[in-house]
Order: structure tokens, then C-alpha cells, then sequence
């Protein structure tokens, strides 16, 4: 069993995927350190990283998304691979669903798609680069009409009718009152989402 001291020796950035077993894929886990590296797991979180923290003193913290987990020190080897191994599979299982979004407006999640018209398409992108956060009403009119800011109502009018297409696809457009919109998964779970055939982070 290892003791703080000697999680001490783990670098700041190391990530697990060196310990992976060979039947999984490589995805990095990264180790944060909690409560000192509070900031570093805000930056993993955006980026969308599975991250596991090693939570050294007081009390865990509520994890932020699927992709998180937390262990406390001194904890075994094995359990720590089991906490990895875990993490990694939940990351495979939302990358195989997150919705993708290609240059022709043909939104993409699983086996199941829409076309969309460009003005929703540009609208889609905009959402989908901070999938699971709030993009407020002005970037999402900039992103929609590029040329010029549409009319008062227009914004609403488009997002009305995203929600519709959107809803087959298991995806939800939210209301975030006086900030804007947000768009998440229907049943709230959070997916690593993309745009234009990549994966970005949130």
C-alpha cells in the first residue's frame, strides 16, 4: 500500500494509460491531486480527460461529470487500476455516442443522424464546441448569422426548431435563464462531443 509520501513521486501530469491492460484501449487517466490541484481538475474537466482524483485530505468531492472518480490516500495498487480501468470504459462508452457534427450539417449520434440547414448547423457548432455549457445568446446569434445580427425574435425561432430535431437523437437544448442556452444529453449524462469529425472537450 502506498502511503502520501510516496504518491508524492507521482508527476503532476502522469496519466495511467501505461499501466493499461491489453485487451483495453489507450486513453489517459489523469491523477490530480485533491485538494491542491483544485484548478488543474477545472482544466481537465473542459477538455473533457478522465481524471481520477487522489484525494489526500477532508472530504471527497462530488465528481463533476461521468469522467471523474476520486480515491483516497494511502490507497492499493489494485484499487487504484480498478478506478482507472472503470474510468477508461465509461470514456469509451461516451465517445462511441457523442454526437459529431461533419462540414455538410449532417449531425451524427450512434446509428442515428439529421441534416441540418446551415443557420442551425452553425448554431449546432457553436453548442457543441462547450457541450454541457452555457454559450450565451450574443455568441450563438454571432455564430448563426456571421454576417450580421438577425432579427430579435430569429435566435428563438431556430433554437425552437433545433429542439425538435434534436430530440430523436437523445439531445436537449436548455434554457439557462438571463445566460443563454446549453446543449447535454436528454438524460443529463455527459458525452465528450465533437464537431466537424473531432471530439472536444466541454
Amino acid at each position: 500500500m502506498r502511503t502520501p509520501d510516496t504518491w508524492g513521486e507521482v508527476h503532476l501530469t502522469e496519466t495511467i494509460a501505461k499501466s493499461r491492460l491489453s485487451t483495453v484501449p489507450a486513453v489517459e487517466v489523469a491523477l490530480v491531486h485533491w485538494p491542491a490541484e483544485e484548478d488543474r481538475r477545472e482544466e481537465l474537466r473542459r477538455a473533457g480527460q478522465p481524471r481520477l482524483l487522489l484525494v489526500e485530505r477532508g472530504a471527497p468531492p462530488i465528481p463533476s461529470d461521468e469522467l471523474e472518480d476520486w480515491i483516497r490516500l494511502p490507497a492499493d495498487d489494485i484499487d487504484l487500476r480498478v478506478r482507472v480501468e472503470a474510468l477508461r470504459r465509461r470514456t469509451d462508452a461516451s465517445a462511441d455516442s457523442a454526437p459529431q457534427l461533419d462540414g455538410d450539417g449532417v449531425l451524427r449520434v450512434g446509428d442515428r443522424w439529421v441534416s441540418l440547414p446551415p443557420v442551425e448547423a452553425r448554431i449546432t457548432g457553436a453548442l457543441l464546441d462547450r457541450f454541457g455549457a452555457v454559450v450565451s445568446r450574443d455568441a450563438l446569434a454571432r455564430s448563426g448569422w456571421p454576417g450580421g445580427s438577425p432579427g430579435r425574435n430569429a435566435l428563438d425561432v431556430h433554437v425552437l426548431r433545433l429542439r425538435r430535431r434534436l430530440s430523436p437523437l437523445g439531445l436537449a437544448i436548455r434554457t439557462v435563464r438571463s445566460r443563454g442556452y446549453l446543449l447535454e444529453s436528454a438524460s443529463g449524462g455527459q458525452v465528450v462531443a465533437g464537431r466537424n469529425g473531432h471530439r472536444l472537450g466541454v
